[in-house]
């Protein structure tokens, strides 16, 4: 590996252009390649980001020279894709979720396990300075023992079509969306010190030709979490979290693709208030650097993105499917 990993992407829709845009911002990687199914296609997005490489994802994955691949591509072809580079050689950074069901996760793991490389689902909002500060509160018990969460994320596309509605690519709110609030309780139970398992008490939500809306009550043990999801209503982006020592109210827990959260506040049962602020950095690049450091270190996990709360994810997403019907 040279001074900074080489990336490679594969796909070149708007999350890829996203990611690309972000990359100059990372200490570790610079793109180098981009693959897409078409191999045109994949000339004219490395031409305008200025790739050096570009082919069809089969020619990207067998070139010596790419270190590490970002996968943005549909859902469905996530853990086809990850196998494939991981056979390859390479690091994986794949856009959340990282298998459509629980099995197709499992498969990457342990493909990845068996080579020795990285996987990091790309969970953004799991990386940067706000995280490793919410991450630090509650490991230390700073809110106490943790009795709730309510968390959501929604939108309301403009056109009810496309990937999103889609159901032969996984479309529907809670893969697509969903995943963020069931990945954010999960870390939090984990953060905690809570080792019970996420039990689906109750949903319900708007189901089409895919889920548009969902709502559900989870418990893990004695601590609740209350999440819900849509890609046909707005939803805040809001995440509080209840303690026998405190609240803590993230207004914006998920940040965006361009900047990380800064900034939450902690309300204790005495009265006393405390505004959280921390540094913003560009969570893409954060996630990117992660990854690459991984593979420097001879590791096959980000701590930001654990593969515990990769497993636990995806279980929960899909009894949380299978649930809503």
């Amino acid at each position: 590996m040279s001074d900074r990993a080489r990336w490679a992407v594969l796909g070149a829709g708007v999350i890829t252009g996203d990611f690309v845009a972000a990359l100059p911002q990372a200490e570790h990687g610079v793109l180098h390649a981009v693959g897409a199914r078409d191999g045109m296609r994949a000339r004219a997005f490395a031409d305008a980001h200025g790739a050096p490489v570009a082919g069809t994802y089969d020619e990207v994955l067998a070139r010596g020279d790419v270190d590490a691949v970002y996968i943005g591509t549909v859902h469905t072809t996530h853990a086809e894709l990850a196998n494939a580079a991981l056979a390859a050689g390479k690091a994986v950074l794949c856009e959340k979720p990282l298998g459509v069901t629980v099995s197709e996760t499992e498969d990457v793991l342990a493909h990845a396990g068996g080579v020795g490389l990285p996987v990091v689902e790309a969970f953004k909002y799991r990386f940067g300075p706000f995280a490793d500060r919410l991450r630090a509160l509650i490991s230390a018990g700073v809110l106490g023992e943790l009795i709730s969460v309510d968390s959501t994320l929604g939108f309301a596309a403009s056109v009810h079509e496309g990937r999103l509605f889609d159901p032969e690519i996984a479309g529907g709110a809670i893969l697509d969306v969903g995943c963020y609030p069931a990945s954010l309780v999960v870390g939090l139970a984990a953060w905690a010190g809570i080792d019970a398992e996420p039990v689906v008490v109750e949903v319900d939500g708007v189901v089409g030709a895919v889920d548009e809306q969902a709502r559900a009550r989870i418990a893990f043990g004695a601590f609740e979490a209350r999440i819900a999801t849509a890609i046909t209503a707005d939803l805040p982006r809001t995440a509080v979290i209840r303690g026998t020592a405190g609240v803590l109210e993230i207004a914006n827990v998920w940040g965006s693709r361009i900047v990380s959260t800064a900034d939450a506040v902690l309300r204790r049962p005495d009265g006393s208030v405390e505004h959280i602020r921390t540094p913003t950095v560009s969570p893409m690049a954060a996630e990117a650097d992660a990854t690459i450091l991984a593979l420097r270190d001879g590791r096959t996990e980000a701590p930001e993105m654990p593969w515990l709360h990769t497993r636990t994810t995806a279980r929960l997403l899909a009894d949380w499917r299978a649930a809503l019907g």
